[in-house]
């Protein structure tokens, strides 16, 4: 199943609009990767445009926590997905999301990066 990005053709009345031309590639997009809470870490690695490279972080473990009092990065393990501001039910099916909080061994820990585009999880201690 393919994920089109383009214009629906359909007006604000609801009535069609016409197809000046065809669907294009760089209009194709993909599902959400979803990165879930597990006991081994898992990236993907997907070519896009122009050949670049996004990396996807499909299963997390750990999470670089900047300690504002100390100012410094610790490499720690997630215990569990406390809450997502974005969407409760993704925090019951314990995917990490940008701005999801999640309990970790040092304390509340809230996500600063994008784990689907990024491939790494960083945050920032709240607690």
């Amino acid at each position: 199943m393919s994920y089109y990005q383009g214009n629906d053709l359909k007006k604000i009345t609801g009535g069609l609009k016409a197809r000046h031309r065809d669907k294009r590639k760089f209009e194709l997009g993909s599902p959400p990767t979803n990165t879930v809470l597990a006991s081994e870490e898992e990236r993907k690695i997907v070519r896009t445009m122009g050949g670049n490279i996004k990396v996807k972080l499909a299963k997390a473990q750990y999470v670089n926590v900047f300690i504002p009092g100390e100012k410094i990065v610790k490499k720690v393990r997630i215990l569990d997905v406390e809450n997502t501001p974005s969407n409760p039910q993704l925090a019951r099916s314990k995917i990490i999301v940008r701005g999801a909080v999640v309990k970790t061994e040092v304390g509340l820990v809230k996500i600063t990066s994008r784990p689907g585009q990024d491939g790494v999880l960083n945050g920032i201690l709240v607690k």
